[in-house]
């Protein structure tokens, strides 16, 4: 049975159908964080189905591609803005860029490497993020860039003593050295210059701080309106100030002779994996979103009462500060959001997306991710595309490649060093043809 045969109609019976097809994902005993129950029974997770993408608002069906670009897509790209990710400001007039690296061999000479400060202001001393790019040393004409958000300062993220040595937030709020902070693994460069890919990354910090109460030490402080001390319930939370400053990084990328900024993919991890999603979804100059374990908030279905949930996200001490205010309101009532995972991944169609998770992840919900991705088969496959093209979860180790895919590996959250191959193999796929 392949969802695409299905009436639309019929979508909660076909979700349902996926949910008592599989044992690719074990139960596990409940729990409770932030005094908030967690369920990881899946024949307790529900089966509300998600909003129907090719559905206005005013309940017109979606008939073409003009109709979903035109009407359908700013629709569901407002509702997001609104109720989660937060209304972000436009490019800024004064954005410039500080190359002060401009071409270095690193890595034996398989890499060209480029350091860039990127300004947000017009003021040198204001809000700015480092970009390290490695260009393959082998190209002669423009290559594809994967741009990778990063938890770690660009020193830290890469084997390159000739990278500047950079800061991050630490324990109590204030920037320290990179080095004082914990790793988060390495970027494989050599494997992709040998692929004939860029690779470029920037810490995430560097845009705006992943704490409560970090907006006046980020972007968003910038924008505050007089009298304003934080985003109201309509704007930028941290994840969409993330997004933002990807979008910055592209713009960059775009004046660069040695990126093909028609190819440029975005990846990141869990909080870093949302910021991947909507960056792609709201900016469509990106050609690829790689997603890692985005989980609640990202690709998950939030309609799923499965893992984390809006609940958990939004409550005190936790990641309120990453949405907008608005989105607390679905936090004990998902099923009333105008919104779901279903339409973000939407929103990346026709460009290609891989969602890639881990069968033990069980608190980002990899099933939820794939629900996600089959109800938003449809609209790839209006706008010329192609969805996952089955409702069977894929056991782990086996990927869905099309225009939209899926990778489960086995284990838990986050990257393992063979997803590299992964994406890897999707790029190609994708950005060489």
């Amino acid at each position: 049975m392949t969802l695409n045969r299905i009436p639309w109609i019929s979508v909660a019976l076909a979700l349902s159908m996926v949910q008592s097809a599989d044992a690719q994902i074990a139960d596990y005993p409940p729990d409770r964080v932030a005094n908030i129950a967690v369920n990881y029974t899946e024949a307790l997770a529900g089966t509300a189905a998600p909003p129907d993408a090719l559905t206005m608002l005013d309940g017109e069906k979606v008939q073409d591609a003009r109709t979903w670009n035109e009407e359908r897509r700013p629709e569901i790209v407002r509702l997001f803005e609104q109720n989660q990710y937060g209304r972000a400001p436009a490019k800024p007039a004064d954005l410039w860029f500080e190359v002060f690296d401009k071409g270095t061999p690193a890595f034996d000479g398989l890499a060209i490497r480029r350091q860039v400060t990127i300004h947000f202001t017009k003021d040198s001393a204001g809000p700015k993020a480092d970009l390290l790019l490695y260009l393959p040393a082998s190209a002669t004409k423009p290559v594809p860039v994967l741009l990778n958000a990063g938890f770690s300062a660009n020193s830290s993220a890469v084997d390159d003593p000739g990278v500047k040595q950079g800061e991050i937030w630490g324990r109590d709020k204030k920037r320290v050295p990179a080095a004082q902070g914990r790793g988060f693994g390495k970027l494989n460069v050599p494997a992709f210059m040998k692929e004939g890919f860029g690779l470029a990354t920037l810490y995430y910090g560097d845009i705006d701080p992943d704490f409560e109460g970090g907006v006046p030490l980020g972007i968003r402080a910038q924008y505050l309106k007089p009298g304003q001390t934080t985003p109201s319930a309509d704007e930028w939370g941290a994840v969409s100030a993330w997004a933002w400053g990807l979008s910055r990084a592209l713009d960059y990328l775009e004046t660069d002779k040695g990126v093909d900024s028609k190819k440029v993919a975005v990846t990141g991890v869990s909080r870093l994996g949302k910021t991947v999603m909507w960056a792609g979804a709201h900016d469509t100059r990106f050609a690829m979103v790689i997603a890692s374990c985005s989980g609640e908030g990202g690709a998950a279905l939030s309609r799923r009462n499965y893992g984390e949930t809006i609940a958990h996200l939004v409550a005190p001490g936790r990641y309120p500060y990453q949405f907008a205010g608005n989105y607390a309101k679905f936090a004990d009532r998902p099923e009333q959001a105008p919104m779901d995972a279903n339409l973000l991944v939407a929103l990346i169609a026709p460009r290609p997306l891989l969602l890639q998770t881990g069968n033990t992840d069980k608190w980002s919900d990899p099933k939820g991710e794939f629900l996600a991705a089959v109800a938003a088969g449809p609209v790839y496959k209006l706008l010329g595309g192609a969805g996952l093209e089955t409702d069977q979860l894929p056991k782990a180790g086996e990927p869905i490649f099309h225009t939209l895919g899926y990778y489960m590996h086995e284990g838990g959250h986050g990257m393992v060093p063979s997803d590299w191959d992964v994406y890897l193999r999707f790029m190609k796929m994708h950005l060489q043809k």
